[in-house]
């Protein structure tokens, strides 16, 4: 037999999968063939898959390099659930323990093996490395070698050092969620991959609902603990941006009634083990957490994350985001964000104390690609276009996404004469009419970075209708629903044309020498003790508009984004002009920005930013969320529960939320028929087919009565 017929029994057997998802089958191969492999596929999309496929197939060891110690242990858990035989190796096990697990894996015990990058550089483990045989060394998070990355780590710059010290080099898979051109070539050249197959999936998440509102932060706690209340048997995660939000939301949360756990760095390590525990079990449905939560957990039902505040990058929010809805189906996506968020990411970005690793030069490099990064993220909460759009083209994905097409073509009323995204991409799509965020703007530009410079690149910001930004205009035919909130029309376009010339005035008044909060102050007639104490009270711009100091304060990151204004790097960034700030004075200038409308509560078939919903898809492989009889779908989630308690696992490791979904769809009643439900193999059907298959019997005799 064939590697490849290998690989599909192993996927089918260990895994309950008849066929690879797009991209996995071409990486396996190239892998099996011994080529290098660089793979780049949304959270979701199975990229575990890619490396766990050829470590059963390949004979002997292969390594795993995975930043994710709190998540190893949850990867082999999974392996050994579905009858393969993995280890993992790091500061979590004591000395002893660690030579165990060494001296089995020489003997043969493992067939895959996760070891935290720091593991690398340790001479025992080298000598170890060499006397054992490794066919293949897997890189997880392998944007973590990029400086233009969003998560940085120097480690990661041994690895390539690491495998050519082996005595015979393996093949060598890298894999990320989130990897910009440019950090693709970064992690070809620093891992020393020789002539890698590469694939780029796409980064869409069709079944992911994306949803932004600007909300002060009282009415933030509100608004999430009334979404939690409405989604009570869903399993979320709310992140926040510091320690004390992570304990205030939780706190409300609580008092709130939610079933809510806490996690982050400040708290001890058995309280987090406990929070997490809690939260994977489904005891406890709702994890607040910092980024320390990161991506430490795998679990496959979650349905919904919001964030409290805005992340520092776009690369980090849509790997955070990504959480939700890993097993495929619809989830939903809420970043709720306001002035302050910004402030405290410049914050973060300026007091970062650095790597010891670093060169004081390597640093200011590091914090200068955040700042870049920071900016992108501002745009997106900024752009009045399609959310999923402004995410696929900063990743240079330009394939058009099925969440944004409706069922149907509207007709030429219902769609005011635009084309739908199916036709064009966004840059090109027909005008409707509406005012764009800015007018002048032709295709995409970069925010607030000089022609010249190389960082990431970032989306546009136009986009005024659905139809601009990539998605249909008007109502969708058949009942379909919008992909975000831009396209739902949660917002409505605000002419701020006469406040940002306003603004522009008092900058170049003031000369580029105060802060954000000055600029405010003086627009706004502040007779602060520091504003008369400089005379600013003296100022044709003193009093010149009368408008919501949050408004304000949205237009001069407006005007910074798209390069009209600039704010400077430092512990205290002062405001000053922008390279195109002269195309402010010019006739054909005109800004816009968002004012949310507010609707009906809706449910999940229907939901915008405030209800969450999203386009309904089916799980990968299996069936939709339609064709679940809630009833059933509700008693084989109590059986998961109470079979993963006895078996001191994860819910989600018996089965994923998807996988019951087409039980419930198929109503298996054989084995052989249990085994065509999408995610059940072999050993899962040894485990726990006889008790899935008499509560189905139970149910349908129940029903048949």
């Amino acid at each position: 037999m064939d590697r490849g017929e290998l690989a599909r029994r192993a996927l089918k057997e260990c895994f309950g999968y008849d066929a690879f998802r797009p991209g996995q089958g071409e990486v396996v191969d190239a892998l099996l063939s011994g080529r290098d492999a660089l793979a780049v596929m949304p959270t979701g999309a199975g990229k575990s898959v890619c490396y766990q496929v050829p470590g059963i197939v390949l004979q002997g060891l292969t390594l795993v390099v995975s930043p994710l110690v709190s998540l190893m242990g949850d990867q082999v858990r999974s392996l050994l659930d579905a009858g393969v035989r993995g280890a993992y190796l790091n500061s979590m096990l004591t000395p002893g323990q660690q030579a165990t697990v060494l001296r089995r894996a020489l003997a043969g015990a493992y067939q895959i093996m996760y070891v935290a990058p720091e593991r690398l550089s340790d001479p025992r483990f080298l000598d170890f490395a060499r006397e054992a045989s490794i066919p293949l060394v897997a890189v997880d998070e392998a944007h973590c070698v990029s400086q233009w990355g969003q998560d940085f780590r120097p480690s990661y710059l041994a690895i390539g050092d690491f495998i050519a010290q082996l005595p015979k080099r393996p093949a060598v898979a890298a894999l990320t969620a989130t990897a910009t051109e440019r950090v693709r070539r970064d992690i070809v050249r620093l891992l020393g991959l020789r002539d890698p197959f590469e694939t780029v999936t796409g980064f869409d998440r069709p079944n992911l609902y994306f949803g932004v509102e600007r909300l002060e932060p009282k009415r933030k706690v509100a608004r999430i603990a009334a979404y939690a209340l409405e989604h009570a048997s869903e399993s979320g995660i709310v992140y926040c941006s510091t320690r004390k939000d992570t304990d205030k939301m939780h706190a409300a949360l609580v008092a709130a009634g939610v079933r809510a756990v806490r996690y982050h760095a400040g708290m001890p390590a058995g309280e987090r083990a406990e929070s997490q525990r809690a939260f994977i079990a489904d005891d406890a449905p709702v994890m607040v957490a910092t980024n320390a939560f990161g991506m430490g957990i795998d679990k496959s039902n979650v349905r919904y994350v919001i964030h409290h505040n805005m992340p520092g990058s776009l690369e980090a929010y849509y790997q955070e985001a990504g959480r939700a809805g890993r097993d495929g189906e619809p989830s939903t996506c809420l970043l709720f964000w306001s002035d302050g968020d910004v402030s405290t990411c410049r914050f973060f970005i300026e007091q970062e104390s650095g790597n010891e690793e670093l060169t004081p030069e390597e640093a200011d490099a590091v914090r200068a690609s955040r700042r870049r990064l920071l900016e992108v993220m501002c745009g997106y909460c900024l752009t009045t276009g399609c959310l999923r759009r402004y995410i696929l083209d900063y990743f240079g994905d330009s394939q058009v996404s099925p969440a944004c097409q409706p069922a149907e073509r509207a007709d030429a009323a219902g769609a005011s004469g635009a084309e739908s995204c199916g036709s064009k991409p966004s840059s090109q799509c027909a005008r409707s009419g509406a005012k764009l965020v800015f007018e002048q703007a032709t295709g995409l530009f970069d925010i607030g970075l000089s022609p010249q410079s190389s960082a990431p690149e970032a989306p546009s910001l136009t986009g005024g209708t659905a139809s601009e930004s990539g998605c249909p205009a008007g109502p969708q035919a058949g009942g379909a629903l919008r992909c975000c909130s831009n396209c739902a029309g949660d917002f409505e376009a605000v002419d701020v044309t006469a406040l940002a010339r306003a603004v522009m005035r008092c900058v170049q008044e003031l000369r580029g020498r105060f802060g954000k909060g000055m600029v405010v102050d003086v627009l706004l007639g502040s007779r602060s003790a520091k504003v008369l104490d400089l005379h600013l009270d003296e100022a044709a711009s003193f009093h010149a508009v009368d408008a919501p100091a949050a408004q304000v304060k949205e237009v001069v990151e407006l005007l910074a984004a798209g390069g009209y204004l600039s704010i400077t790097e430092g512990s205290y960034p002062v405001v000053g002009l922008g390279p195109r700030a002269r195309e402010a004075a010019e006739d054909g200038f005109a800004l816009s920005m968002k004012r949310v409308v507010r609707k009906p509560a809706r449910g999940r078939a229907g939901a915008g930013a405030a209800g969450g919903g999203g386009a309904v898809f089916g799980g990968s492989g299996g069936a939709s969320s339609a064709d679940a009889d809630p009833a059933l779908f509700e008693r084989l989630r109590a059986l998961r529960k109470r079979l993963a308690d006895e078996a001191g696992v994860p819910p989600y490791i018996v089965f994923s939320d998807a996988t019951l979904r087409d039980m419930c769809a198929k109503l298996p009643a054989t084995e052989d028929e249990f085994l065509d439900v999408s995610g059940v193999g072999a050993t899962k059907l040894a485990r726990y087919g006889d008790a899935f298959l008499q509560e189905l019997a139970s149910w349908q005799e129940g029903q048949t009565r």
